[in-house]
């Protein structure tokens, strides 16, 4: 005797709702599969009783964009998928968020398209403190990257967690900037947990899931195709209150970011660059828009009307380290070479070299393309 067909009425037996929510976010399509009246449908508090996870798929099949007579078979496979994928190796310290569970974020709820899965390694209760995103460009500047990470370090210390891409550049000092100071901070990927994107944050990867957070709508395994990452920035607006964009180009990708957090009714601010270069022409663009702008963490936390804070802030607006003869001739925000600084001092290039070497090392000045200096302080 043939054993019955499976229909959406029909679900495997033994299904789980993880199994379901799995499934579900494998078909589900992206925007046009009417996401909004899925999710409700799956998590609205009202619903009394709550839809039985074994009348999911019909309840639900009107909402996936798959033509009737492969809905049954499609959910088949996909059931199984996640079956199968949910006790694999590959989930050995990672963590599955469904979009019923406590630790999803409440704000993530809120958006037009959210994931109805979350896969996770590291802390999930994370996704219900109070974050801010700053995201910027890859290809950042020396004075973008100190920004970010200042940003990244007094926000954190102010209580917010850091959230962004753990792209190359900006993201990847805002995530360090909260990990100076032992800070939280939480990475959403355009690839699996488990596939560190790019290959030379690996330790930063290791680093955010020790204390903090990395985060994905994708499966583990997932490799980092270029359409992950538009579907990913909807996520890192989506989690924050706001978004602040460091150093953004006329077509950055920090600017997608931007318009869903728009979309998404939250706070975007942006830190002004240098006219002439033309790295920062998105910025500007978000502030000629409306955006606010950010000189150091006290805007932010002044238009987030965030009050706590476990340490003193450094605004940036005047020096917390005792600058010595050197620094004090470097202008805050512009580049030297070596001849530049032997000019304006009248000190030898080689007495000029150890003591830029000995202030590299303290942390005080960086170099950067082309072997010139930059104060940090």
């Amino acid at each position: 005797m043939s054993s019955p067909r499976l229909t959406l009425d029909t679900p495997p037996a033994a299904a789980t709702w993880r199994e379901h929510a799995v499934a579900l976010s494998l078909l589900r399509g992206g925007r046009g599969t009417r996401a909004a009246r899925l999710f409700k449908d799956l998590n609205d508090p009202t619903l009394q009783p709550a839809v039985p996870d074994d009348e999911l798929p019909s309840r639900l099949a009107k909402e996936l964009a798959i033509p009737v007579s492969e809905r049954a078979a499609r959910w088949s496979e996909a059931t199984e998928w996640a079956r199968t994928h949910l006790a694999s190796p590959r989930m050995r310290g990672v963590e599955l968020v469904t979009c019923r569970d406590e630790c999803y974020s409440a704000l993530l709820r809120q958006i037009a398209d959210p994931p109805i899965v979350l896969w996770t390694r590291g802390t999930p209760a994370l996704l219900t403190e109070p974050a801010i995103a700053i995201v910027g460009s890859r290809a950042a500047t020396p004075m973008a990257l100190t920004v970010a990470r200042r940003l990244g370090r007094e926000l954190a210390q102010s209580g917010l967690v850091i959230v962004s891409g753990m792209a190359r550049g900006v993201d990847g000092a805002a995530h360090e900037g909260a990990l100076d100071v032992s800070g939280k901070t939480v990475a959403v990927l355009g690839s699996g947990v488990d596939v560190p994107y790019p290959k030379q944050h690996e330790s930063l990867a290791s680093r955010i899931a020790a204390t903090g957070l990395i985060v994905s709508e994708f499966p583990p395994g997932t490799q980092p195709f270029p359409g992950n990452f538009p579907r990913r920035n909807r996520i890192i607006s989506g989690v924050a209150r706001a978004v602040v964009v460091v150093e953004a180009s006329e077509r950055s990708g920090s600017l997608i970011t931007a318009r869903l957090a728009l979309d998404q009714n939250r706070e975007v601010l942006a830190v002004p660059g240098n006219v002439l270069s033309g790295r920062s022409r998105g910025c500007h663009q978000l502030i000629r828009d409306g955006a606010a702008i950010v000189e150091s963490a006290r805007d932010v936390l002044e238009q987030l009307g965030w009050a706590r804070s476990s340490h003193p802030i450094n605004t940036g607006r005047t020096n917390s380290l005792q600058l010595n003869e050197l620094e004090e001739t470097m202008a805050r925000g512009e580049s030297y070479s070596v001849d530049d600084l032997a000019g304006k001092t009248g000190q030898p290039i080689a007495t000029l070299l150890a003591d830029l070497g000995i202030l590299e090392l303290e942390g005080r000045i960086v170099r950067t393309t082309g072997g010139r200096y930059l104060r940090l302080d």
